[in-house]
């Protein structure tokens, strides 16, 4: 069940699944969050309304990125669609920072004393490029401190399931040797999860908790590479008004 989580002072997060509520028909069955798949917008609309219900928040205050597996941040002062990016961050309270994935990693952080949240999408590419590090930059520019910043990892694709070819894989390992993993077929794969908590960790975060359920094997998730053309579950993060 989609559940409210809390990453500190005032602020709280939470992930969906597929089957809390929704509208979609299959495949995109049906908790579908996603605008960018062939999905029927008005359905879409309207599980973005239930998740939102479902969490506690307004879905008027969401702001959503139009992600394209890049390390762009954009600073959001107001709700609505910040363009092509894959990490947003803000300091306004009230709004609602929202992820979409369905195997790639979706990354939420808060520094509840310093009132700045942020929100990444990290799929191999962007991990290659540093989408969480970039993220984690925008926060401190914003007033974070590091050492006070909270991290939630969703769940993603595991490395044991994410198969690519070796050349792939050592796009990521560059920047992050610890995300190169070996599949349980013995084929060379990523694991998103320890190359982004790595790469946290070097940036000074070291509050990091774990979603561990991998996408491709766990049917309460959206996952592309098990079902696709499928929908989309969401992270979202915001401040709760006090």
């Amino acid at each position: 069940m989609s559940a409210k989580i809390e990453m500190g002072p005032g602020v709280a997060a939470g992930f969906t699944q597929r089957y809390d509520g929704g509208v979609s028909t299959a495949p995109f069955d049906t908790l579908n969050l996603g605008m960018g798949v062939s999905d029927d917008r008005e359905s879409v609309a309207e599980n973005r309304r239930i998740a939102a219900a479902r969490l506690g928040f307004d879905p008027d205050r969401v702001v959503w990125m139009n992600q394209v597996h890049s390390a762009e941040v954009a600073v959001a002062d107001a709700p609505g669609d910040v363009g092509k990016v894959d990490g947003v961050v803000t300091t306004r309270p009230g709004l609602v920072l929202a992820t979409l994935a369905a195997d790639c990693l979706p990354i939420l952080a808060a520094d509840g004393e310093a009132g700045v949240i942020g929100a990444a999408h990290s799929g191999r590419m962007g991990t290659a490029a540093g989408v969480a590090p970039a993220m984690v930059a925008e926060m401190v520019a914003q007033g974070a401190n590091p050492a006070r910043i909270t991290v939630a990892l969703g769940p993603s694709i595991c490395g044991q399931c994410y198969e690519v070819p070796p050349e792939m894989q050592e796009e990521v390992a560059r920047r992050s040797p610890e995300g190169a993993s070996r599949t349980r077929q013995g084929t060379s794969g990523v694991d998103l999860r320890a190359a982004v908590a790595a790469q946290l960790r070097a940036a000074g975060i070291g509050h990091i908790t774990v979603d561990d359920r991998c996408t491709l094997e766990s049917p309460e998730l959206f996952s592309h590479r098990r079902d696709a053309p499928t929908g989309r579950f969401g992270g979202f993060i915001w401040r709760e008004a006090r």
